[in-house]
Order: structure tokens, then C-alpha cells, then sequence
């Protein structure tokens, strides 16, 4: 089955960076668009940043545009997460998701904070 594992999360000032990780595994990876999700205490989860199957497109929300970087690297069936200038209201728990299945890993937190 669909396992994903997030990593690279925890406390960080305000402007600094994290690289986050997700290791996939128990489907094609190469063959699946990603996605990072992210939600914050009280709110709904959010779509941070999408990569095609190929790493040949990436979108981001309007939030992260120019701050937050997403990457693939299918020989290791891994996603990333490059966050930089990082600011309070990027706290959240991190997700990642293969687009098309519906399950979800355990997260990651982000804490933005000085």
C-alpha cells in the first residue's frame, strides 16, 4: 500500500530555512504527480506546492511563491520541500500526497517562531 514518510521539520526563526523530505513507497512513484499540503491549529489543510511526475512543472499558492521550492528526485522515490524565508504563519504541520490516492503520511511540523 501508499506509505509516506515526511521528515526536516521543527523550530526555526523567522527568515530562516528548512528542506523538508518524503520518502514514497507501494506505488510508481515516477508515474505520480506530488503534492505538499500544510495545516495550521484551527484551520484546514491547505496545497502548498505541486510537481509533475517528471519534475518538469511545479505551482505553488500565492503564499510560498518565491519562497518555497518543490523538488523530486524519482531514482529514490523521494520529494522535497525547500523552504526559505520562512515567516510565523508558515507554521503548520507538513504533509505530502501522491496525486490520484488517498492516503496521507504522518506529517511533519514546522515551527516558525523567534
Amino acid at each position: 500500500q501508499v506509505q509516506l514518510v515526511e521528515s526536516g521539520g521543527g523550530l526555526v526563526q523567522p527568515g530562516g530555512s528548512l528542506r523538508l523530505s518524503c520518502a514514497a513507497s507501494g506505488f510508481t512513484f515516477s508515474s505520480y504527480a506530488m503534492r505538499w499540503y500544510r495545516q495550521a491549529p484551527g484551520k484546514e489543510r491547505e496545497l502548498v506546492a505541486h510537481i509533475t511526475s517528471a519534475g518538469g512543472s511545479t505551482n505553488y499558492a500565492d503564499s510560498v511563491k518565491g519562497r518555497f521550492t518543490i523538488s523530486r528526485d524519482n531514482a529514490k522515490n523521494m520529494v522535497y520541500l525547500q523552504m526559505n524565508s520562512l515567516k510565523p504563519e508558515d507554521t503548520a504541520v507538513y504533509y505530502c500526497k501522491a496525486w490520484g490516492f488517498s492516503s496521507w503520511g504522518q506529517g511533519t511540523q514546522v515551527t516558525v517562531s523567534s
